[in-house]
């Protein structure tokens, strides 16, 4: 019994020890005591959905190879993340003391025995061996109760998923690690329910929790299915009217399914040139799906990139013509879709950019966008969360936070959301004739022939981004210029959210001159780079200003040959189009969404979000 229990009895004579004596830096945490007060009435409150419990490669304590949610079961699952070499009072010591007692119980109850599953996961995979953990465990679990133990395969494969529960570790110089204590409640449908610290975690809490679950949710308390993954979160039809109801499809409702997203990036897809070598590393594109999700790169803290670039929305922002940056502040562009990003040679409508990891810095800096106002600003912010600290260091080794290496973290998970084998590459790159219907067929031969749309959203012989990725004048640019400039000046507040107020009122951000604000050539006033198509249906308001709403617009609006200017692209006239030409071309658009879009955004539910 000593040789199997000698760290866990250690532990636990070091852990009261610190209790007795005082000599410990915080108060003991209630969870080793009496509840303080009494716990709630199971039944009488309902916990919220906060998100879905990710999953990822894990090690039992007999050494095989499985998965977090195999361990989860049928059952409610209480989660806790530790580490066998934990002398914190307060940190795994105390989720472990917690965790047995009520184990102990739910063991002796009928009703929750059988129903509930005790998991604990070590981040310590370098230490926390099998061999190590199955005594740890044996000397912890009270017999007769289910309580199992896991541990990371290695650090690099365990991160991703201590990522997504919000699990984010420092190695100090004594060899301990910094982390913050977190134990989820987990339910049957693998949706977190509840997540302890260590001033909450108690035993009553989390039998009353547990007893809650088995009992039927109020009707309005969980999502009815999973829910559409595309589409505009809110449309914000009727917004002014009294009876408006929300179309929001809550944070909390998300059903996210984590994708090996290095996996996928290494499947050539359909209709897609090759990727640009080197391909990023599994840390670096988890670390840069983390600050994609992070509000704190901004300077107050409330916009990250995925709000603007919005996931189920086509990755732009289908509610907004431009986005709103930080304190409501107006962006004068339309936020392009970055699907597909990494494969582009010109960024920015104005093409200003060719690097992704030097274009990261553009709305981080931006004063309408996130608003930061120096590069040292970012970093210094980031480099005072422990968390990031190590996982930069962990994803460039050597190198750590640094400018450059922000930049590459982002770029790393950007690239991986490529998205083609759409229907269009089906019938016209695997030459499948039943993949696309007869009216996409008739649109793609209008696209290549009478529309000409083809001379700039080019189709090359074995792939196509649709995209001569050149810099043309439509006329929308010089309508909007020459406007004449109204005594009132509407403001975005919100998606659906505006108010009228007077021309001089807001900061005038001046006409739009497109290319012009980058060579200062005359030739170059309102020429904006040609976006790609590929999933067009998905990524409405169109053009660079966001003025067009849908494809029916679009399509109208080339149809009558744009607003002629001194400067505009020459392969821009009126067209002709008959009405049943207009719908075939809006079907062949149509075809050109990817065929694993919705997986891409499954995986973004599935991200953590930073906010604290």
């Amino acid at each position: 019994m000593f040789r199997r229990g000698w760290r866990a009895a250690a532990v636990a004579v070091l852990v009261f020890a610190m209790l007795r004596d005082g000599a410990a830096h915080e108060a003991a945490a209630p969870g080793y005591g009496p509840l303080p007060y009494a716990a709630p009435e199971p039944g009488s409150y309902a916990l919220p959905l906060l998100g879905p419990a990710a999953d990822g490669p894990v090690l039992t304590d007999g050494g095989a190879a499985t998965r977090l949610h195999a361990a989860f079961g049928d059952r409610l699952v209480v989660l806790s993340f530790i580490y066998t070499h934990c002398e914190d009072a307060n940190g795994c010591p105390l989720a472990n003391h917690v965790l047995r007692e009520a184990a102990r119980r739910v063991a002796a109850d009928p009703a929750l025995a059988g129903a509930v599953r005790f998991v604990s996961l070590s981040f310590d995979p370098g230490r926390d061996t099998p061999a190590v953990l199955a005594p740890f465990a044996e000397s912890l679990r009270p017999p007769g109760t289910e309580w199992t133990f896991y541990t990371g395969l290695d650090a690099t494969t365990l991160a991703p998923l201590l990522a997504a529960y919000g699990q984010h570790l420092s190695t100090l110089s004594d060899g301990s690690i910094a982390h913050a204590l977190r134990v989820y409640l987990v339910d049957r449908e693998r949706r977190i329910r509840n997540i302890y610290s260590a001033a909450y975690l108690h035993a009553d809490t989390l039998l009353a929790d547990l007893r809650t679950l088995l009992t039927d949710a109020p009707e309005d308390s969980a999502p009815t299915g999973p829910g559409p993954a595309l589409g505009a979160g809110d449309d914000k039809h009727g917004y002014a009217g009294p009876d408006y109801r929300t179309h929001s499809q809550a944070i909390a409702s998300r059903r996210g399914a984590a994708l090996d997203l290095l996996a996928r990036l290494q499947v050539p897809q359909l209709g897609l040139p090759p990727l640009r070598a080197p391909l990023p590393g599994a840390a670096q594109i988890a670390l840069g799906r983390r600050l994609f999700y992070d509000r704190r790169l901004s300077l107050n803290d409330t916009l990250s990139c995925a709000m603007c670039h919005v996931p189920e929305q086509g990755f732009t922002s289908n509610e907004t013509s431009t986005p709103v940056g930080i304190e409501g502040r107006n962006v004068r562009r339309n936020a392009p879709t970055i699907l597909n990003v990494g494969l582009l040679d010109r960024l920015f409508h104005d093409a200003r950019e060719r690097s992704l990891d030097q274009q990261i810095w553009g709305p981080l800096l931006a004063t309408n966008e996130m608003g930061n106002p120096a590069i040292g600003v970012v970093l210094d912010k980031l480099s005072a969360l422990p968390d990031y600290t190590a996982e930069f260091e962990a994803a460039f080794p050597g190198r750590g936070l640094g400018v450059e290496t922000l930049g590459a973290a982002l770029a790393a998970y950007e690239r991986t959301l490529v998205a083609g084998g759409s229907a269009f590459d089906r019938w016209h790159y695997a030459h499948d004739a039943q993949a696309m219907s007869e009216a996409a067929q008739r649109g793609f031969a209008l696209f290549t022939g009478k529309a000409g749309c083809a001379g700039c959203h080019t189709i090359g012989a074995d792939s196509a981004l649709f995209s001569d990725q050149a810099l043309h004048n439509t006329g929308l640019g010089y309508a909007r210029a020459m406007a004449e400039a109204p005594a009132e000046r509407e403001v975005l507040l919100a998606p659906g959210t505006r108010l009228a107020v007077e021309a001089h009122t807001p900061p005038p951000d001046g006409n739009d001159l497109g290319r012009y604000e980058i060579t200062q050539d005359p030739a170059d006033r309102w020429r904006y780079r040609t976006p790609p198509l590929r999933n067009v249906a998905l990524t409405a308001p169109y053009m660079h200003d966001g003025s067009l709403p849908d494809l029916d617009a679009v399509i109208a609006y080339y149809d009558a040959g744009g607003v002629p200017n001194e400067g505009l692209d020459a392969r821009i006239r009126p067209l002709g189009l008959t009405a049943g030409e207009r719908a075939d071309l809006r079907a062949f658009l149509e075809s050109l969404t990817g065929g694993d879009v919705e997986a891409l955004v499954r995986d973004a539910f599935a991200a953590p979000i930073g906010d604290r």
